[in-house]
């Protein structure tokens, strides 16, 4: 069994977080593809801008790709969503909350999670599932939350990515959260770089070059 270690809902403490039942590298590289994009932006000055987010850094994930906007604490819609929401959700999603695609006992823990992205700032991962009924089977999801500044340079933006692992069948499909793993920004930024200093105690004296005062005289001789 796979295992990561993770922040749960609810506790401070981290976790095991069992991995073997979303095991597919294809549904999985839309989710650390758009992680590695993010934090090739990410600077010593804090999260990326909205306004560095281009399109074609993502192309090829753009179906499962999503921008949030926050617009009350723990509250963000969808500003852009990729294709594979819309057939998750059997409708277009732009606009809607992000709580829509989850079940009413799951809103709250979601809620609590996105703030923390907003306000720590942080990333979030989420394991979901989607319950079997008549004419589907359970469906199992993952989601990337990463924060982005707007042009105000307030943390009021998510870049996110939402892949399932199997069959749509009839939509909606609304989701429970299975696991959340939570890292935070100043966590994952690079300390800036810096000029390796020489130590004194390592470094030799250095003496001055003289010139010698004697110098080589070259002597031919010539036979008669």
């Amino acid at each position: 069994m796979k295992t990561f270690f993770g922040a749960g809902s609810g506790s401070g403490f981290g976790k095991i977080v069992a991995m073997d039942r979303f095991d597919s590298g294809r549904s999985l590289s839309p989710i650390r593809q758009a992680e590695a994009y993010w934090t090739a932006l990410l600077t010593g000055n804090g999260v990326p801008m909205r306004s560095q987010i281009d399109p074609r850094g993502l192309e090829n994930i753009l179906e499962y790709t999503f921008i949030l906007e926050r617009i009350a604490p723990g509250l963000a819609r969808f500003r852009l969503a990729g294709s594979h929401l819309n057939k998750l959700a059997g409708m277009e999603v732009r606009g809607m909350p992000l709580t829509s695609f989850f079940e009413a006992e799951a809103r709250d823990d979601v809620t609590a999670q996105l703030e923390r992205v907003f306000a720590a700032p942080a990333v979030a991962e989420l394991g979901l599932t989607s319950k079997s009924a008549m004419g589907r089977a359970t469906l199992d999801a993952r989601m990337i939350l990463l924060p982005l500044k707007s042009d105000l340079g307030d943390v009021s933006r998510v870049l996110g990515v939402m892949v399932s692992d199997g069959t749509i069948g009839s939509t909606p499909r609304r989701f429970t959260v299975a696991d959340t793993r939570v890292r935070m920004v100043a966590d994952l930024q690079l300390p800036p770089k810096t000029e390796p200093e020489i130590s004194a105690g390592f470094a030799e004296e250095q003496e001055s070059f003289v010139r010698s005062k004697k110098h080589l005289r070259l002597v031919s001789s010539r036979d008669d």
